[in-house]
């Protein structure tokens, strides 16, 4: 079942383009978002994010925006 503060993360990274920002408005550790996000993934059996150290990218239906 989808947990609705998974989504919230996923939102606040989408909105900043960043694991740092989102956790800092959302006052949880980036770890905690990361394996947040890790975890939808997994439930949902689709990549959301592409993770670099340079930036955060979105997929769309499996390709990288």
């Amino acid at each position: 079942m989808l947990d609705i503060k998974k989504l919230q993360y996923l939102e606040a990274v989408y909105r900043h383009r960043s694991f740092t920002r989102a956790s800092e408005e959302l006052f949880v550790s980036q770890s905690a978002i990361s394996m947040s996000i890790k975890s939808l993934e997994e439930e949902l059996g689709v990549k959301l994010i592409v993770r670099s150290p340079q930036n955060v990218a979105f997929t769309y239906e499996g390709e990288q925006l």
